[in-house]
């Protein structure tokens, strides 16, 4: 029988928004059991606009499949009681509180895992867990642009821009996820868990890449980058006939002549100034206008069978409706429908990853707000519908109508 890699791994999910939900998604989506701790006013992102599945925004649902919902009160003395115990089952916690709330609470994860060694734990935050910006609030265009990616994206001479996607929630999200999976892996060997402080800042420099080696090496301050390649003068995006976009990767001497071809400027192949790559790079300025006028001479989904027959990396610039129809995206299954149990039912984009050898969990449809909190307490915990019923009035916790066997 195929299980999912993270199967019987146990996550205490205290997140909110984006970074931390899209850790533990990651985590659900390869077979752990993630049981997301809720406030009773839920998770703030279930009240973001503009779309809405009943009380519950498309934000929420995209980040939370697979999850279960307990709402507990932790300003409450028995809330954070009830959380402590939940935790003491955990292998894996993960938070995105700002430093410091968790341990002012009396969630503090130096006392919890000196009770749990096992346990890893995960804080997922703007800054890290110290140096002068530890306090500061962070969200992800204030990453963005601190990391200094945004300085690098937009077109030159204009205003920067952040990314279309939230890459400095995403992406720390996956350094998280990536973490945790790592800390597992020792634990097997080790039998101790761990505590992992991951920031988003960090996480976005980190990803300057080779920009940021480039800059260390010459000084040189890179501007906007636009459709362009810092490297690689015919590795950028180019405007076609009738307004369409496609990228062209031509980055060797092979693909630089197909491309002359296609174009029909095999004059640029007797051009000294552009006999090499490093010569095109230098002369990139005298280049790029050439090749910009050429490429308006012709419609997108006329150039690319051109440039595919020359053997040219190459694509259109899609947008997002054209994403969701192209025959790639839809032969990888990419689009789930996740469908509720009162018959509601939402699409959005599943699990990336693939696995031969083990099985992969169906994507859960999205937990309404302590939807699980009877039957998480009661099959975690051991406690009654009485014992959940008394903790609700003294609003301990929140509990849906189903009894602890079951929804």
């Amino acid at each position: 029988m195929q299980l999912p890699p993270l199967d019987a791994i146990r996550v205490i999910d205290l997140t909110q928004f984006l970074s931390g939900p899209h850790c533990t998604q990651i985590l659900a989506d390869l077979g752990a059991e993630v049981i997301k701790i809720e406030s009773p006013e839920g998770d703030l992102s279930r009240h973001i606009p503009p779309h809405f599945i009943g009380a519950d925004s498309l934000y929420y649902m995209s980040v939370n499949r697979g999850k279960q919902s307990v709402c507990i009160n932790l300003k409450s003395d028995e809330g954070r009681r009830i959380a402590r115990d939940l935790i003491s089952t955990a292998d894996v916690v993960v938070d995105n509180f700002r430093p410091g709330v968790l341990t002012r609470l009396g969630l503090d994860h130096v006392e919890l895992r000196a009770e749990n060694p096992r346990l890893v734990w995960c804080s997922i935050s703007g800054f890290g867990q110290d140096g002068p910006y530890r306090d500061k609030p962070a969200y992800d265009m204030i990453v963005q642009a601190l990391s200094g990616g945004m300085s690098m994206t937009g077109e030159p001479g204009r205003a920067s821009v952040r990314a279309g996607i939230p890459i400095g929630d995403l992406s720390a999200g996956m350094y998280a996820a990536i973490a945790i999976s790592s800390a597992l892996y020792r634990r097997g060997e080790s039998g101790r868990g761990d505590y992992i402080d991951v920031s988003m800042l960090d996480c976005q420099v980190a990803m300057l890449s080779y920009q940021a080696a480039y800059y260390l090496f010459s000084g040189k301050v890179p501007g906007h980058q636009g459709s362009a390649h810092d490297s690689i003068p015919t590795y950028r995006g180019f405007r076609a006939a009738g307004g369409g976009e496609l990228v062209v990767t031509a980055n060797t001497d092979r693909m630089w002549q197909g491309l002359c071809r296609v174009l029909g400027r095999e004059d640029l192949l007797a051009d000294p100034r552009f006999a090499t790559n490093l010569e095109r790079f230098e002369n990139r300025n005298v280049l790029l206008p050439e090749l910009e006028a050429a490429f308006l001479s012709r419609r997108v989904e006329e150039w690319l069978p051109l440039l595919e027959a020359e053997s040219i990396p190459t694509g259109v610039v899609n947008t997002l409706d054209q994403v969701m129809a192209d025959p790639q995206v839809l032969h990888r299954e990419l689009i789930v429908e996740m469908e509720g149990d009162d018959g509601a039912s939402v699409r959005t984009i599943g699990n990336p990853l693939r696995f031969s050898d083990s099985a992969a969990p169906a994507a859960g449809y999205p937990p309404a707000l302590g939807e699980d909190t009877r039957r998480i307490l009661g099959g975690v915990l051991g406690l009654s519908d009485t014992d959940v019923d008394r903790l609700a009035a003294q609003g301990a916790v929140v509990a849906g109508a189903g009894g602890v066997a079951g929804r």
